[in-house]
């Protein structure tokens, strides 16, 4: 592995990487040119243990020196290591980007919820209208704690790969089988599929009326459902579901952070 020095923001070479605080272009154009970003040393390991293929890594040269030993022993063969200064990284980034280690990966093929039913774990998670990617990357690495083996995205989900969810998730959603259902079958025909795998759809809800998680003897194959923050699942989601379960919590609080509602409903049902 030979070290590349950059010095021009402009250098196509670091094209995966340009204007990253624009939310809106990398939206547009990542799952489009089927790159994603992954950010900082804790979530790089993550990236070079996982199945995902690395394009590049641009590192300012402090980092370089601290992981050039590990690099010659793990790095990919005949892919490029991009030095820059901070300044060249900011120019290209357009913000700071105080790790000084940012790496681009394909994202690879697509799953399809069957393709993460089959796989037979015992336990997984979905999420319906869950747009806060830092929530998500949050839900992501609660999962893997605590040994779900997939996670299953409505159509109206942010992106599982975009930089803040990989970031938040601290790698950890690399490791995770993910598919997003079809517009045309969700929540019904989506939730028959899984029924089909073998598993109960519990969705999580604060309505007082529904189960207590403490309370229910979790099934043989679990699927956890969890909404957006604020407007919860749909109606629907929770009538088409198999039940749907509570958190019991002080009446006089409305509702947990969905992030924190997946880690206390799996920390109890994923043990069982």
């Amino acid at each position: 592995m030979q070290p590349i020095v950059v010095d021009d923001p402009d250098d196509p070479r670091l094209a995966d990487y340009l204007a990253l605080s624009d939310v809106a272009l990398r939206e547009a154009t990542e799952e489009r040119d089927g790159v994603f970003i992954a950010e900082g040393i804790t979530v790089l390991h993550r990236l070079l243990a996982s199945p995902y293929r690395i394009r590049s890594l641009v590192l300012i040269p402090q980092k370089y020196e601290r992981l050039q030993g590990e690099l010659a022993d793990r790095w990919p063969p005949n892919t490029p290591v991009y030095i820059a200064s901070r300044g060249v990284l900011a120019g290209v980034a357009g913000f700071d980007i105080h790790r000084g280690v940012i790496a681009a990966a394909d994202r690879g093929p697509a799953q399809s919820v069957a393709d993460i039913a089959a796989a037979g774990s015992r336990l997984l998670v979905a999420l319906e209208g869950l747009n806060d990617t830092e929530n998500l990357g949050a839900i992501a690495r609660t999962a893997r704690a605590f040994g779900a083996g997939g996670l299953i995205l409505d159509p109206g989900c942010a992106d599982p790969l975009y930089r803040r969810s990989v970031r938040v998730s601290m790698g950890e959603i690399l490791h995770l089988p993910i598919a997003r259902a079809r517009a045309v079958e969700w929540p019904a025909a989506t939730f028959d599929g899984l029924r089909d795998a073998g598993y109960t759809i519990a969705a999580l809800t604060p309505a007082p009326d529904a189960v207590s998680i403490y309370d229910w003897p979790a099934p043989e194959r679990l699927v956890v459902l969890l909404g957006a923050e604020g407007p919860g699942l749909s109606a629907t989601a929770q009538r088409v579901a198999d039940l749907r379960l509570r958190i019991p919590i002080n009446p006089t609080v409305d509702s947990l952070n969905v992030g924190h509602a997946a880690a206390a409903t799996l920390a109890v049902l994923g043990r069982r």
